[in-house]
């Protein structure tokens, strides 16, 4: 996890560096200190709300509506995966017990999420964002991000890297599915921390969740209900994040970046005002996030002004864009990222199409 400690090692380590005197200027700004009335509110909130939406599922009963539940609830329950995030960061609490034990309810016991499985692949995403070696999220498991990728894909990101702008959507319905199953799956890496309460936990938000869901629906509507719930959470998850890199340009081991332009560079801003604040948690602010990674949410919107200038001032691009514009951009970058796979299956049917001229 990226912590204060290792914004202060990485400033130690480069003192004088441009990152350094952006640091100083934030930090004299009071844009690091905590927020603890914001979080107080945000927290309570989300709890009620949550509450308030399985109040609901239980009060209606055997009852088609709860499809309209089963959307409020996946909505509710990025926004408590949202609030996970700010934990991981220790933009919630100091101690790192605290920040822990609060992620393992909100990841684990609500989400059904591995805080820790979670934790290990956002840190490494935050020190190298968009990096095709380094960083998790831009790994050609599913989704080609490059057009190198594109060229050396085979299996799966190959059949789907052809038309994947057109898929992205329709895929993040699976995400929460994929997000559970690899939460799981991490179980077995001895290297996990705490993996013995993480399962339990982990066990626990599935018996609740689907014996509350089964009591209370029969069969069809239960299997119904869990899908439409799943499918939503993922999709908004996804678009939470979808806004942020992609589409942005990619690292490789050849890109020597100092630790302000490889953050500033792969990151993108999406304007929009409180709406979509509250919609993104915050993750609009994508640039400030990913160089002040423990900045609590509500400052974020607050040091933009600070670090947009200061690009400015370096002649470092800061790409700001509106939120239907983001997702634009992304799709256009994965549809041309796609262009070669395209172009191969294109040749081979050519080719063969020549072959059987011949052979006529």
């Amino acid at each position: 996890m990226i912590t204060p400690s290792t914004i202060e090692a990485t400033e130690r380590e480069a003192r004088g560096s441009d990152f350094a005197r952006l640091s100083r200027r934030v930090a004299e700004a009071g844009l690091l200190d905590r927020r603890p009335g914001y979080y107080t509110l945000r927290l309570g909130l989300v709890a009620v709300l949550l509450a308030g939406g399985w109040a609901a599922f239980l009060a209606l009963g055997d009852s088609w509506a709860q499809l309209l539940v089963a959307v409020y609830l996946a909505v509710v329950i990025t926004q408590v995966a949202l609030v996970a995030h700010d934990l991981a960061h220790r933009q919630v609490f100091r101690s790192r017990r605290l920040s822990q034990a609060a992620g393992w309810l909100a990841g684990n016991l609500l989400v059904g999420m591995s805080y820790g499985w979670w934790m290990d692949k956002h840190t490494r995403h935050h020190a190298n964002p968009n990096h095709e070696e380094h960083d998790p999220d831009v790994s050609p498991e599913v989704l080609i991000w490059s057009r190198r990728q594109a060229e050396a894909s085979r299996g799966l990101p190959r059949f789907l890297g052809r038309w994947q702008a057109f898929l992205f959507f329709p895929l993040l319905t699976l995400e929460g599915w994929n997000l559970h199953v690899a939460s799981f799956r991490a179980l077995r890496r001895p290297h996990l921390k705490h993996r013995w309460v993480e399962a339990a936990l982990l066990v626990a938000h599935v018996a609740a969740y689907l014996g509350v869901v089964f009591a209370v629906l029969p069969l069809g509507k239960g299997l119904l209900f869990v899908a439409v719930h799943q499918a939503i959470f993922g999709v908004y998850l996804g678009c939470t994040f979808a806004p942020n890199h992609k589409g942005m340009p990619t690292l490789t081991a050849e890109d020597r970046l100092d630790f302000l332009r490889r953050q500033v560079l792969t990151s993108r801003d999406v304007r929009g005002g409180l709406v979509v604040d509250i919609a993104l948690g915050g993750l609009n602010y994508q640039i400030e996030h990913h160089l002040f990674p423990s900045m609590p949410t509500p400052n974020l919107r607050l040091a933009q002004p600070l670090v947009r200038a200061y690009c400015a001032e370096l002649g470092v691009a800061y790409h700001e864009t509106g939120l239907v514009d983001s997702y634009a951009q992304a799709l256009r970058h994965m549809h041309a990222v796609g262009a070669p796979i395209r172009a191969r299956g294109s040749s081979t049917g050519s080719g063969s199409a020549g072959e059987s001229q011949d052979a006529a």
